[in-house]
Order: structure tokens, then sequence, then C-alpha cells
């Protein structure tokens, strides 16, 4: 897989990270992650944060020890202004506003989080971006970095992201729930998913790192920005 790199110096690289791929190897090392083909090709590679894998976008990777400590420091210590995209199922009904819910493990250990007054705080803030028929479009800044954060949240407030097997309904987006006269093609037996990913990525880094400043921006991928064009047509 050839990577998307956006910056990359003597001390770090930046990857928009496609939906589908992991971060970092899971614990039985049971696919290929974004980390094993970096350490492929650099002798030394450091995990500063990871992405779900399902969600797109911006990740940073470093490249030697002392700069690892210090990108780790800038996110444990919330210096890093972290902006995602969203499509959330529903509407909203303040255009901006502020989810402060702590989040926590299930207690079944059974891979996903929940809310509970005994979790750690966790604040995530959203702001509509565009509102459609069924969807909503949000851009998202995380204050914190707990677990499938935005996702936990989004889910509380009754707007699960788009495609959300976890949190959500999980259900590919159609074309034909969008369209009205929607006709399948000829060639086609069934209708294919505009998204049939979750609907959620990684789109902005800012931080200081040396006494200078970053601005770090991934694109949506085609499929995200397929589907906006549908909604905004239908």
């Amino acid at each position: 897989m050839k990577l998307d790199i956006i910056l990359e110096n003597d001390l770090f690289i930046v990857i928009n990270k496609p939906s589908g791929l992991l971060s970092v190897p899971d614990r039985i090392q049971s696919e290929p992650s974004l980390k094993d083909m970096l350490l492929a090709r650099y002798a030394n590679i450091y995990t500063v944060h990871r992405l779900d894998k399902a969600t797109s976008g911006i990740i940073v990777f470093a490249k030697d020890e002392a700069t690892h400590k210090q990108l780790s420091q800038l996110f444990e210590t919330r210096d890093v202004e972290k902006y995602y995209l969203g499509l959330v199922h529903g509407s909203l009904i303040n255009e901006n506003g502020s989810i402060d819910a702590p989040i926590m493990q299930h207690p079944a250990d059974n891979g996903t989080m929940i809310i509970h007054q005994k979790g750690k705080p966790s604040l995530t803030d959203y702001q509509v971006l565009e509102s459609f028929k069924q969807f909503t479009w949000l851009q998202f800044r995380i204050h914190t970095g707990r677990t499938h954060q935005i996702r936990v949240h989004m889910k509380h407030i009754g707007n699960s992201i788009a495609c959300d097997e976890l949190y959500g309904d999980g259900k590919p987006v159609l074309l034909s729930s969008i369209k009205k006269k929607f006709k399948l093609s000829k060639h086609d037996e069934e209708e294919r998913p505009i998204l049939g990913r979750l609907g959620l990525h990684s789109w902005k880094l800012k931080f200081q790192l040396n006494g200078e400043t970053y601005a770090l921006e991934a694109e949506p991928p085609k499929d995200l920005r397929a589907l906006l064009q549908q909604l905004r047509k239908h």
C-alpha cells in the first residue's frame, strides 16, 4: 500500500491513514498495521497516538526516542489541537455545543466503552457544518483522547456516527435511501453502498515542537466527499 504522507522531517512523519487499516499491531498480530508498514521502511518508528481502525485521517509517528517523548507529552497534556470531521444520523438541537461526559471501558471487556460517572473526564466540542434530511456533517474538537471518544459521545446524545458498528446501527449508506428516483444500473445485481465504513475522519492537528508551530491537515477521503456531494444534491 502506498503511504499518503502529509509531512515528513527528521523528527516525525505524518500520514493520512485510510479507513480499515490498524494504526498499530493488535495483540495477536492478526493483520498488517500502519506501524508495521513504517517499520519496514524506517529503522525506528515510535507510536505517539492512534486512530481507530475504522477512522481515516491524520496520524503522527516519531522517528526517535526524544521526539517520541516530547510529542507524547504534548498529546497527554492536551497541548495538541485535534479536529475531526464526521457524519452523524439525524439532526442536532444546537448548532454547536460541548459534550462533557466521563468514559470508561465496558465492564464486560468486550472492546467497547461506556459513559459512566466512574469513567475518565472526556470533553468533545462539536459544530454543525451542514444539515441534511437524514444526516448532519459536523466538526469535532476533542480535548481528551479517550478510546472511541467521539463515537461514544455522539451515541450518548442520540446522534451516532454513520456506519458505526459498535455504537450505531452499522448499516451502510445507500444512494437509494437519499435519491428518490434511484435506479440500479444494468451491470449491478445489487446496490453498492456509497459509504460502507465509519463516517469519521481525523482532519487537523496543531501543535508546537522545538519552537516551531505545525498546522497539519488531511483531506477527507473520496467516499466521504462523494456522499456529501450526493447529500447536497438530493
